[in-house]
């Protein structure tokens, strides 16, 4: 195949016309799911499909597919894709760069006078991040069917509304969330391209890296309920402060993590709310979210359930009542050694230098690879930084991404 021509300006000027869409002014980028920046987002990259010439559908909960047929369309299609969703305070290129670089490689192959035998389909999952309601990757585990209809139904976001009225507002109330889940042969294979949320490949001066294993998450969502009242009229043995509860609770996190005896068990507790909120007045009550993960699951289970354990003693010990819900226990994802393979030789094709990597950060991959043979393929982002306004991959890395997974949808759309 000749040089592709990668328009690396371009990606770039689109990757910063999509962080301008944001609640918050730049350079933070906030896109939660169905708010007004991200229904804006989606109809940006929605029309940059249609100028690359794929055909859109989108399903009941908001995930958007755009195809390029292919010369025989019957064909199990090759997917790549990634979100475009983002955290409060969030960076421009987590998610980002898997879908705008996606429909750059698609651009670029068609120009180079490329044909794909079977058709090559962008995903841009719905809610890979947990912000609304709790849970990441809703859309993709929706697809994969590791996420009970039940379950999705069930889900309330802070303000108490549902999924349910929250997809009716969107404008896809009028179809089946049933239909959402795809067969194993819905895809030949998917392919992720995403910037590392590390720092090994910057520290190495490596261009790219590929996936062979991604870790296991879980989140638990505590809620604790202690007594309040006026912080001068109570006196400290009389209290049952669901604030310090919460803060025990937390420090019992980093304990069972430190001393799991697995290097990769990494735990957060991102989510720590109270009421009333004053500061003259004893907090009753605490809404906690934990987030436990680690690419073993054995050690990740045992950590898991001794912060379940501890939750119990430290509220029994403060006379705190409680409920711990797993919003999700998920098991690790082994990667596709001939799509690793692929990726290899894609780089060998183009003079790159490749790293096998673990991926410790979860992506809607981790549930792709329940449908389809998966792998992921990363580029340095400076500093390791990710989920802050300063995240950062530069144009160039951006590029060689790009060219990489090019070379590998060519490879394999045949």
């Amino acid at each position: 195949m000749k040089a592709l021509p990668i328009d690396g300006e371009r990606l770039q000027r689109q990757i910063d016309e999509l962080a301008a869409i944001s609640a918050a002014p730049a350079p933070v980028v906030t896109r939660v799911l169905f708010s007004e920046a991200d229904l804006r987002a989606r109809d940006y990259v929605k029309n940059l499909c249609r100028e690359t010439g794929l055909t859109l559908r989108e399903d009941a909960v908001g995930n958007i597919f755009a195809r390029w047929a292919g010369k025989h369309p019957h064909l199990a299609p090759i997917a790549t894709g990634s979100h475009i969703d983002a955290i409060p305070n969030a960076g421009r290129y987590d998610g980002v760069v898997g879908v705008l670089g996606a429909i750059e490689a698609m651009r670029a192959l068609q120009q180079s006078g490329f044909k794909p035998e079977r058709p090559i389909e962008l995903i841009i999952f719905t809610a890979e991040e947990p912000t609304r309601f709790g849970i990441g990757c809703l859309g993709s585990r929706l697809l994969a069917g590791s996420l009970p209809l039940e379950k999705a139904a069930s889900l309330r976001d802070p303000d108490g509304k549902s999924l349910e009225e929250l997809r009716s507002q969107a404008g896809f109330g009028g179809q089946d969330l049933r239909e959402v889940r795809l067969t194993p042969k819905s895809y030949a294979a998917f392919v992720e391209l995403h910037i590392e949320q590390g720092a090994l490949l910057e520290k190495e001066n490596l261009p790219i890296g590929v996936v062979e294993k991604i870790a296991a998450p879980s989140t638990l969502r505590v809620q604790l309920t202690g007594v309040g009242g006026h912080a001068g009229a109570m006196l400290m043995p009389e209290r049952h402060d669901a604030l310090l509860a919460g803060a025990e609770i937390a420090l019992a996190v980093e304990q069972a993590v430190l001393t799991s005896g697995s290097p990769d068990t990494v735990g957060t507790t991102g989510v720590f709310r109270i009421e009333p909120g004053a500061v003259n007045s004893v907090p009753c009550r605490a809404w906690l979210e934990i987030d436990l993960r680690d690419t073993l699951v054995a050690t990740r289970d045992a950590a898991l359930k001794r912060v379940e354990n501890s939750v119990a003693e430290i509220c029994g010990k403060r006379g705190v009542t409680f409920t711990v819900e797993r919003l999700n226990v998920d098991a690790p994802a082994i990667c596709d050694s001939s799509l690793v393979e692929t990726v290899i030789a894609s780089c060998g094709e183009l003079g790159l230098p490749v790293k096998r990597m673990v991926s410790r950060a979860y992506h809607d991959s981790l549930f792709m690879a329940q449908i389809c043979p998966t792998t992921m393929i990363f580029i340095p982002c400076r500093g390791g930084v990710s989920h802050r306004p300063d995240e950062y991959s530069s144009p160039e890395q951006i590029k060689n991404g790009v060219a990489v997974l090019a070379m590998a949808l060519a490879r394999l759309a045949v």
